[in-house]
């Protein structure tokens, strides 16, 4: 009986063809694997892209960037580079303060309209500044002056970009953009040969 035994669990499981039925089986599980694998992937592409499709018809368009009847009159009377600078920054304050309060009262389109103004304001300042000489020591203060001024402005503006809403966030980052360009814009003339003064009365 024991050596019948032996004969008959040798030949069901040391047979010559266990290996081979190992090895199919492998293959097969392998197969399966990758296709549930790819398939996933497949699947999870499909859903991100679906996600996105959404935000991009969310997204509204910028404001209009334009500076007021007021402010273009009170800009023009202002001749001396010193004194239209501090201006151009004391109404761009006035915007961004108007902003803060209609933000903070859920007027996002107000304050939306006021960051336009914000804007308008910093391209008309620094195309000013450009089209001074910058050779002239006062003009380079202002320059740095100004550089200054967006700086304050920065943190102001990502406060806001954190209340808005996905729809209106696309633009503030835009603008946050815009001012550092504005800031290096600003900052590359005080490289040149000018040595700045350090009166600013100038």
């Amino acid at each position: 009986m024991k050596k019948v035994r032996k004969q008959i669990t040798g030949k069901g499981l040391r047979g010559p063809d266990s290996h081979k039925i190992d090895r199919g089986t492998a293959g097969i599980i392998s197969v399966i694997t990758f296709a549930a694998a790819v398939t996933g992937i497949v699947l999870l592409s499909g859903m991100s892209s679906n996600a996105q499709v959404p935000t991009e018809y969310e997204t509204v368009p910028p404001p209009r960037k334009t500076v007021s009847e007021d402010e273009q009159k009170r800009l023009d009377s202002e001749s001396g580079v010193r004194r239209r600078t501090q201006l151009v920054l004391s109404l761009m304050d006035a915007r961004l303060k108007r902003a803060e309060s209609l933000n903070a009262a859920d007027d996002i389109d107000g304050a939306f309209d006021e960051l336009g103004g914000f804007h308008a304001l910093m391209e008309d300042a620094i195309t000013f500044l450009e089209g001074s000489d910058s050779n002239r020591s006062r003009v380079l203060n202002n320059f740095k002056r100004f550089e200054i001024g967006l700086r304050r402005f920065s943190p102001r503006l990502e406060l806001i970009r954190r209340d808005m809403p996905i729809s209106h966030e696309f633009y503030i980052r835009s603008l946050l953009r815009q001012l550092r360009e504005m800031r290096t814009r600003a900052v590359e003339p005080l490289f040149g040969d000018t040595v700045l003064s350090d009166d600013d009365s100038l």
